[in-house]
């Protein structure tokens, strides 16, 4: 189910302005994972601004587009299995094109601000949605919809294979200085890098080969609970919540003051005990037994965690999953402090090493995480969306195009200080987690 408030009036393919190398490239291990085969899909919305010429303003979109890929020209090119088996991926660069699409919609933009009803009620805004990535679908998919009183929404669709949160975000904003004339393509910052090589598996003599059950995100653990059965089978129901420094400083104190102090290096940051605070209020609005394994997943970036660290304009994907896991009574009775410190200390054994031995275990690999008990958190607040102006202003809101069960962390229009959390829950769920997120006897 989608909102049909929408009608495309255009949808055509664009190419690079100019020649681009007519190659194959093989993407990473990283790349290739098996549960990186979807599409990112961002939303952004701009508020009306008086004079918008929307022939112009389309105009401008579309050749900035073709502009952006030529430094990014595998984002015109075509993923494909590299293996019979499918395990290893690359791309196929022959300026094939990405798709640009405009659209009316009767939306207001005051609408899109908000946590939908449903899951996917904007998925309309994004029209061209790719089931599969591997068979021929264009990385890269841009919607301009105009909206009520001259405010547009702009989605973007990119294949995770080519690229990560970072990467994406570090295309949008170069697309959004060719749209504007504030730079030219000889003038990015940063400028695009390929080199997944720098993420082969090494060459060891000394061990053997790691499986990807030696990571703990990997390993299955024993459903208990009916919890793949109930994401499945009940409906999804959308929440969004802002944190503002107020509440993000109680967090940071309550955290420190139910942490032992032989425990306690350095304070928490927000990210840590705010997605502690989430992981909390997630189990105990689902109730699960006391017996239930329970994880939590979230993106780590890792440039500057291998050694030598991977280069500025690197846009693959640089990062791997931090895992925290813990029984639900555990994460339950033992605080706040006692969750964000198993958050920490996940993201803090992650160095070089580790990175290595990851990229070991997934190489060649169909290995997925497995989904049971399992909360996964993407921190887009951090990627720079919110600094995307198209020549529409910044946008007032930056979101998915469809809110599902990953949870994600959303920068706030002119509140730097400030994180909105969007998740999905059963719809069983969700009066109980809003009333855990927000009072203060659930901190």
């Amino acid at each position: 189910m989608a909102d049909t408030n929408v009608q495309v009036k255009e949808a055509v393919v664009v190419t690079p302005s100019e020649p681009t190398p007519t190659h194959v490239l093989s993407l990473s291990a990283l790349d290739s994972q098996l549960f990186l085969r979807f599409t990112i899909e961002y939303l952004l919305v701009y508020r009306s601004r008086s004079g918008t010429d929307r022939s112009a303003t389309k105009a401008r979109l579309k050749a900035a587009l073709s502009q952006a890929l030529v430094p990014y020209y595998p984002l015109a090119g075509r993923v494909r299995a590299a293996r019979p088996d499918g395990s290893n991926l690359e791309v196929v660069c022959r300026a094939q094109g990405a798709v640009f699409i405009e659209a009316i919609s009767d939306i207001p933009a005051a609408q899109l601000e908000l946590a939908p009803r449903y899951s996917t009620q904007w998925r309309n805004l994004l029209s061209f949605h790719v089931a599969d990535v591997l068979r021929g679908a264009p990385p890269l998919v841009v919607q301009l919809t105009w909206l009520p009183e001259g405010a547009a929404a702009v989605a973007v669709g990119f294949s995770h294979c080519i690229c990560d949160g970072i990467g994406s975000a570090e295309f949008l904003n170069a697309f959004a200085e060719l749209a504007t004339g504030r730079r030219g393509i000889s003038d990015l910052k940063p400028k695009p890098v390929w080199n997944r090589h720098l993420l082969d598996p090494l060459i060891r003599t000394n061990h053997q080969r790691s499986p990807a059950t030696c990571h703990p995100e990997f390993n299955p653990v024993q459903d208990v609970s009916g919890f793949v059965h109930r994401f499945s089978r009940e409906p999804l129901t959308p929440t969004s919540f802002t944190f503002d420094r107020r509440v993000l400083t109680q967090l940071k104190k309550l955290a420190s003051s139910t942490t032992r102090p032989s425990e306690l290096e350095q304070s928490y940051t927000s990210f840590e005990v705010l997605t502690a605070h989430v992981w909390r209020c997630w189990a105990r609005a689902l109730q699960l037994p006391a017996t239930q394994t329970l994880r939590l997943l979230f993106s780590v970036n890792i440039r500057s965690r291998v050694k030598p660290n991977l280069p500025d304009g690197y846009y693959g994907n640089g990062l791997i999953l931090g895992c925290a896991q813990t029984g639900e009574k555990e994460l339950v009775e033992n605080g706040l402090g006692w969750a964000a410190g198993l958050i920490r200390r996940a993201k803090e054994k992650i160095g070089d090493e580790y990175v290595r031995r990851v990229v070991e275990s997934v190489s060649g690999s169909r290995a997925c995480p497995d989904s049971v008990g399992v909360l996964i958190v993407s921190q887009w607040s951090r990627l720079g969306l919110e600094r995307v102006d198209l020549g529409m202003g910044k946008p007032v809101h930056v979101g998915p195009v469809c809110s599902d069960r990953y949870c994600l962390f959303l920068p706030v229009h002119e509140r730097s200080d400030a994180v909105k959390v969007m998740v999905a829950l059963p719809n069983s769920a969700v009066d109980k987690y809003e009333y855990y997120l927000t009072s203060q006897h659930s901190f």
